[in-house]
């Protein structure tokens, strides 16, 4: 059987950008970060999840986030110029970035949001992040998907 390809390793391979695509069983239920982590065999430390956000102005943004911590939300808005933000329902991330939640991936969204990414990731070789679908991750550079998301680093995650 050939390995099953999300769309977003389609636009990796498409754009020439290496990366590892990991598996992990999923049977329905709550998907948690760390457990994906285990899973897959990869330090949580690289392991980020995708979190969309709405500002004051209405506009939307991403924020790429490890799995262990949560989104400094104050640090988040600074960043990206807002006076505040908070994050999307849950009913509005399928229609807004055409991924489910616990398979949102920063690459390949309906639209091009304004992505930041954790500073914690420039000091990896890889990171890993959703590859868009509930049980697919793919491992690559923190600058090659910056560069994929024209994302930006900043410190944005706070230790829960």
């Amino acid at each position: 059987m050939a390995e099953e390809k999300t769309n977003v390793m389609r636009i990796l391979d498409q754009k020439k950008i290496p990366y590892t695509p990991h598996t992990y069983p999923y049977s329905g239920g709550a998907v948690d970060g760390p457990h994906v982590a285990q899973l897959i065999g990869v330090e949580p430390e690289r392991a980020f999840k995708t979190l969309v956000t709405r500002g004051a102005s209405r506009q939307n943004y991403v924020f790429v986030v490890p799995v262990m911590k949560s989104l400094d939300l104050k640090a988040a808005a600074k960043s990206v110029g807002e006076k505040a933000i908070e994050m999307i329902h849950q009913a509005e991330l399928l229609p807004l970035t055409g991924y489910v939640h616990g398979g949102c991936s920063p690459v390949g969204m309906k639209k091009q949001f304004k992505t930041v990414i954790d500073d914690s990731a420039q000091g990896l070789e890889a990171m890993v992040v959703s590859a868009g679908k509930i049980g697919f991750q793919v491992e690559l550079s923190p600058a090659d998907l910056a560069s994929l998301t024209r994302a930006r680093f900043a410190p944005v995650s706070r230790t829960e």
